[in-house]
């Protein structure tokens, strides 16, 4: 394929793209930051109570 004929038909594309506005795009970001603090919290949680059960059994 023709690289100029490719980076037009790619220019065409992205102008057929509909962007979301700065107030979604922040929203949108707030909300995975968000989540992966909360996953990151639950996945800690989960590997500190493995821990500390580990260290019981193993100990005893």
């Amino acid at each position: 394929m023709n690289p100029i004929k490719f980076l037009t038909e790619v220019k065409n594309e992205l102008a057929k793209v509909i962007w979301p506005s700065r107030t979604e795009t922040i929203k949108y970001t707030l909300t995975v930051i968000v989540f992966s603090v909360f996953v990151a919290f639950v996945l800690g949680a989960f590997d500190y109570g493995l821990l500390r059960l580990f260290q019981t059994v193993l100990n005893k």
